[in-house]
């Protein structure tokens, strides 16, 4: 298949082009360089296919792209939580009006197949069961339960701690943040296309992904990125919380390979949402004292807090995309970790960490 991927010179875009091509697809590659997660140029890695940087929010430019295209697999985006309300601008342009031009030109061209990288963020808080009421939704998280170290959630119902379980793909969606906003709206938008045109879409939520080739120093990374950025110059990684917030930490080669997958299979519906997910929880803590060990860096300290749009728990079901795409990931988090700790990272982002400006 001639395959077109949007952000192939990102973290992610970038494997899934490689494995595209080892499979013997073409791929047609652009990306934005977006400052948040590049330097001034595309890294290395990325030229063997010949990345077009431009902007999928310019119709011009997809139209010619998508000449020829089987497919396209659209990675392109602005991540993370950010800084503060005023990336809102950014983040909505770039994710939903770049996802709506995208899907206005891949209907003028006649490309009926999407793979959309969605996230986890859609989920807002994880599944939780109280022993009394079964499976419930949180009550929130105040900035004063923070500070005063009440981490976990209670029952809205009786108020009891809550134990968490595995969020499937048909709990309710609530994001938290600008970003998981626009992650959220990506879907409906490719949802609506694929129902209008007969197309059909994967949307894969993403959970926690790490590896190789993560940018660092920018806010806009995932925390592995955060954590390698301070040992990579000598700091402790700062825990928020207590630490023992659960995730569901996903090697960017078991992300890339889910892509394929998705690529090359058919949608039982016009749009099919997957967590894509190790179906192997961890602690954000546990995961800053593993890459300290791993690097022979400072011992992680925990700082306490939190931040307003983070959530406490949030682990994946594995189930549906098992079931629907053949997909089990393969690389456990010793292993991923320890290849991480290890691995290139990309040159610093443009924008920088607060932490290391004028540092």
């Amino acid at each position: 298949m001639r395959i077109l991927v949007t952000g192939a010179a990102g973290f992610i875009g970038s494997h899934v082009a490689d494995l595209l091509v080892a499979h013997g697809h073409e791929v047609v590659a652009v990306d934005a360089l977006l400052p948040e997660a590049h330097g001034p140029a595309a890294p290395p890695w990325t030229h063997r296919h010949r990345p077009v940087v431009g902007d999928v929010r310019d119709p011009d430019l997809l139209a010619g792209l998508l000449r020829g295209v089987d497919a396209v697999c659209h990675q392109a985006a602005m991540v993370g939580h950010g800084l503060d309300p005023s990336d809102a601008p950014r983040y909505a342009s770039h994710n939903d009006l770049g996802t709506a031009t995208l899907l206005a030109a891949m209907h003028d061209a006649g490309v009926r197949r999407l793979v959309l990288a969605s996230s986890m963020v859609v989920y807002g808080e994880g599944r939780y069961h109280c022993p009394e009421h079964a499976v419930v939704r949180p009550a929130g998280r105040h900035p004063a339960d923070l500070a005063a170290g009440r981490y976990e959630p209670g029952c809205p119902r009786c108020g009891v701690p809550l134990v968490p379980g595995l969020v499937p793909e048909e709990a309710p969606l609530e994001p938290r943040s600008t970003y998981a906003a626009t992650k959220l709206a990506q879907e409906h938008l490719a949802g609506a296309w694929a129902r209008q045109t007969g197309g059909e879409v994967w949307a894969l939520r993403y959970h926690n992904v790490y590896g190789p080739r993560m940018p660092r120093e920018t806010p806009y990374a995932g925390v592995a990125s955060i954590f390698r950025s301070a040992l990579a110059a000598g700091r402790p990684p700062r825990v928020l919380e207590d630490g023992r917030q659960r995730r569901d930490f996903v090697a960017v080669a078991d992300v890339a390979r889910a892509n394929l997958l998705a690529l090359t299979t058919p949608a039982p519906e016009p749009i099919v949402a997957v967590n894509v997910c190790s179906g192997e929880p961890h602690t954000v803590g546990e995961l800053a004292r593993e890459l300290a060990a791993a690097t022979g860096g400072p011992e992680p300290v925990v700082v306490g807090g939190g931040r307003a749009a983070d959530v406490r728990h949030v682990v994946a079901d594995p189930a549906r995309a098992a079931r629907l795409l053949g997909f089990t990931a393969r690389t456990t988090f010793a292993e991923g970790v320890a290849e991480f700790a290890a691995a290139p990272l990309r040159d610093p982002a443009t924008v920088r960490t607060p932490s290391t400006v004028g540092g």
